[in-house]
């Protein structure tokens, strides 16, 4: 047990794990959410807006420094869309909006389908102090899915090397995803900003 606590603003248990197993080893406990505890409306218009709105949020309901990530894919022939709505772009599963963006880049050619996942970490301490960090995954979207790890739009989501985000393990995604470059910056100030609280 450490003496550093901070909470996850997510009831996910799959991002919980995830941060658990990126923060293997650093002397900080992370905690998830009270699985009954409210909703939070994430109403803000950038991935910034929401990552504060939920860890602020947390903050309130526990007393605890909390982290918060929002995160989506950028699609640039879509003007950016999804973006800030990745995860209820339409309504239904993770492979329903798939399909829906697949649908969206028909007759997009190869060179047009540039995109990137962006992900956005905010901490917030109970004194009120916020730090924002930011990572950008850049891709491509692929005509059909392939892949059979990851989540969301992971399995249409082409790397330079012609793998899909689905075609990683989770160790090499954990390495060079958006999320993996927020989290580096957030690693580099957590700690002293930890001792803060």
């Amino acid at each position: 047990m450490s003496d550093k606590r901070l909470v996850l603003a997510s009831k996910n248990p799959g991002k919980l794990r995830e941060f658990r197993d990126l923060l293997a080893g650093r002397a900080i406990e992370v905690v998830g959410l009270d699985p009954h505890a409210p909703e939070v409306a994430e109403t803000g218009t950038t991935f910034e807006e929401n990552a504060l709105i939920k860890a602020r949020a947390a903050v309130a309901a526990t007393g605890l420094p909390a982290l918060a990530e929002d995160s989506g894919i950028m699609v640039d022939a879509l003007g950016g869309e999804p973006g800030v709505r990745s995860a209820r772009w339409v309504p239904g599963s993770d492979e329903d909006r798939l399909r829906a963006l697949l649908a969206r880049m028909e007759g997009v050619p190869a060179h047009l389908r540039t995109a990137r996942y962006v992900s956005v970490i905010a901490v917030v301490l109970p004194s009120g102090r916020e730090e924002l960090f930011r990572g950008e995954w850049e891709g491509r979207l692929t005509d059909a899915p392939r892949g059979t790890g990851g989540f969301g739009y992971d399995p249409i989501f082409e790397l330079s090397d012609g793998r899909t985000a689905a075609e990683l393990t989770l160790h090499e995604k954990n390495a060079v995803s958006h999320r993996a470059q927020a989290l580096d910056r957030c690693l580099e100030r957590l700690p002293a900003l930890l001792e803060e609280s």
